[in-house]
């Protein structure tokens, strides 16, 4: 049984206060969450003694769990509806959030971190499909932008804020606390959210649904451009920037935790200008997908200059790739407005199936080709690791994005020839 694709109208304010502030919540803890290891990293190394490899791991592994849950969430979003399946998988992400406050070893923190991607791996689907639910498809991108700047504060709010709540209480205590948000939010839902609306009829199967989305061609057009940009932006902000700020540029813990504030506040206005700036450009009749090549092909060019080592601005660069790399989240906004409502679910969680095991793979992959070069005595890696790693991630984006300009660049030649052949048309043949 599905849900009503045409439930009952809400106003404005109600949509607001009882769907989006409650499933936003959602998304900011589940933002904190996935990032707040970038901060915790040296407390981590030294209670654990990691390698970058087993950090990259550790932290990976939230994206690998939160990968394995998108199309099972997928499938129970369209069938139950938001409300239901998000009440649920709070309840585990709080059960995560405790056994990581508990952890005495490296297995068990990787075990309670996977289980916190589990739980929390409903947020943002649950939020997109409650706002496709209640919102007009022509105000998607904004509302989009909205979410993830919601997102972006989360971001934030691990990087400074987490590092003056450990001057109060060790890491095990925050998780603690996190534990307990995680059940007020879960809770919240169940409480203000409205029902997405009755029983419909009968559903296509869901392999035949889900291969309705797969075949999609703006679906399969819009992941060669953004996929491996949004995988990248992902995993290497949520661990490894602030990383580079510790070994390359040699900042202490305080200046990294202040840039790491910076860059994921720079997220809260990089996804609000991108949903205007989207809406805007719809309405010049610049489709949403030329502007994300744009937006792309900028995020590459500031990864590149991590590359080369752009030493005069560190602190710069930090902030820019973050704020740059927002740009990527357009894909959920021109996924949903390509898709019918009834498969707006599966649609995003397919299309975070994808993002989320490229960010396992791109998060893991760095660590290991960081833990290639030795530590000097301080424990610093050197910058040549830093720039190899970072110049294959630019190796991995340049196929998608030049192959966008191949095809922008043949929408464009097409009606120029046209309009050239009825030209001649026109004059006739030459005496």
């Amino acid at each position: 049984m599905g849900v009503d694709p045409h439930p009952p109208r809400l106003s404005g304010v109600a949509v607001f206060c009882y769907v989006f502030l409650p499933f936003a919540l959602g998304h900011y803890l589940s933002s904190l969450l996935r990032n707040v290891n970038a901060v915790l990293a040296p407390d981590l190394l030294r209670a654990l003694a990691l390698t970058p490899g087993q950090l990259g791991l550790l932290t990976s592994a939230f994206f690998f769990a939160f990968a394995l849950v998108q199309l099972p969430v997928g499938i129970a979003l369209d069938r139950y509806g938001p409300r239901k399946v998000q009440l649920a998988l709070m309840l585990v992400a709080a059960l995560g959030a405790l056994l990581f406050a508990r952890g005495q070893s490296f297995g068990q923190l990787v075990l309670a971190r996977a289980i916190l991607g589990c739980g929390l791996g409903g947020c943002f689907m649950s939020a997109v499909k409650a706002i496709s639910t209640w919102i007009a498809p022509s105000k998607l991108p904004s509302v989009h932008g909205y979410l993830i700047a919601v997102g972006g504060l989360g971001a934030a709010s691990s990087t400074m804020p987490v590092r003056m709540a450990l001057e109060y209480t060790d890491w095990r205590g925050l998780f603690l606390i996190l534990g307990v948000l995680i059940t007020a939010t879960g809770a919240a839902i169940w409480l203000l959210a409205p029902p997405s609306g009755k029983p419909a009829g009968a559903r296509p199967p869901v392999l035949q649904s889900l291969r309705e989305v797969v075949r999609t061609p703006t679906f399969r057009t819009t992941i060669s451009l953004v996929l491996i940009p949004h995988a990248v932006f992902f995993g290497i902000q949520g661990l490894w920037i602030g990383r580079w700020l510790s070994d390359v540029a040699r900042f202490p813990n305080d200046a990294v935790a202040y840039l790491l504030y910076m860059g994921m506040a720079a997220v809260i206005f990089g996804a609000i200008a991108v949903g205007m700036i989207t809406e805007w450009a719809g309405r010049r009749g610049i489709k949403p997908l030329d502007v994300a090549g744009c937006g792309i092909a900028l995020f590459v060019l500031v990864q590149a200059a991590f590359v080369v080592g752009y030493a005069p601005s560190y602190q710069l660069l930090s902030v820019l790739f973050t704020l740059v790399g927002t740009i990527t989240g357009i894909e959920y906004a021109i996924v949903a407005q390509s898709m019918p409502r009834e498969l707006t679910g599966r649609a995003a969680t397919c299309l975070n199936l994808l993002i989320f095991v490229g960010a396992f793979l791109v998060q893991a992959g760095f660590g290991l080709l960081i833990g290639l070069w030795a530590p000097d005595a301080a424990g610093h890696y050197p910058a040549l690791a830093y720039r190899v790693a970072f110049g294959a991630l630019v190796l991995l984006q340049l196929p998608g994005l030049l192959a966008h300009l191949r095809r922008w660049h043949a929408t464009r030649g097409a009606p120029a020839a046209l309009a050239a052949e009825d030209a001649v048309e026109e004059a006739g043949e030459p005496a």
